[in-house]
């Protein structure tokens, strides 16, 4: 079984890099070359491994404070709330928030300063695994240049020995002379 090239040969003659200027990814890839190992990653799986509690609660909240579902339902209960304190509760003196809907307005405020800041955390948090879906896929085709640079050198070494063999039968076939 061939010798593998120690990772400082396989960044100098691959990459033309000292091991010491190799970044985090380059360093990752010519590790898993040395190893043999598989360099791709799924991002997404990559981005939930890291998630904290905060990040998947925040993810969860925009979802549905982006949906569809909820806009409709939020409507259904604003239109409620109005319908409620103006025509219903008002009959029998019940009002506990009359036209203009001080209270309503409050906890609308208050959603909305607590929802605001909720999505951008969850947009941050989809920037952050755009960003390492970025550096994967820089991974994964870093090494497939890689491994196609070392395939290349592979068939210039077999194309070179095969002509250095033919080179030899000719000069034989030369030296031997006529044959009677």
């Amino acid at each position: 079984m061939a010798q593998r090239p120690p990772i400082a040969d396989l960044a100098l003659r691959l990459l033309r890099k000292a091991p010491h200027a190799l970044d985090a990814e380059e360093r990752r890839v010519l590790d898993s070359i040395d190893a043999g190992t598989l360099v791709a990653r799924d991002a997404a799986d990559e981005a939930d491994l890291r998630a904290s509690v905060g990040d998947r609660l925040a993810d969860k909240v925009a979802a549905i404070g982006g949906s569809w579902g909820f806009i409709i339902a939020f409507t259904v209960v604003l239109i409620g709330w109005m319908l409620l304190n103006t025509d219903v509760l008002a009959r029998f003196g019940w009002q506990f928030d009359p036209y203009p809907y001080i209270f309503l307005n409050l906890m609308l405020s208050t959603l909305a300063a607590i929802q605001a800041p909720v999505i951008m955390m969850s947009q941050n948090r989809q920037a952050a695994k755009d960003r390492l879906a970025a550096s994967l896929d820089y991974e994964t085709n870093l090494r497939a240049e890689l491994e196609i640079l070392r395939l290349h050198e592979k068939l210039d070494l077999l194309v070179a020995d095969r002509l250095a063999t033919l080179e030899d039968k000719i000069d034989r076939l030369a030296n031997a002379g006529p044959a009677a």
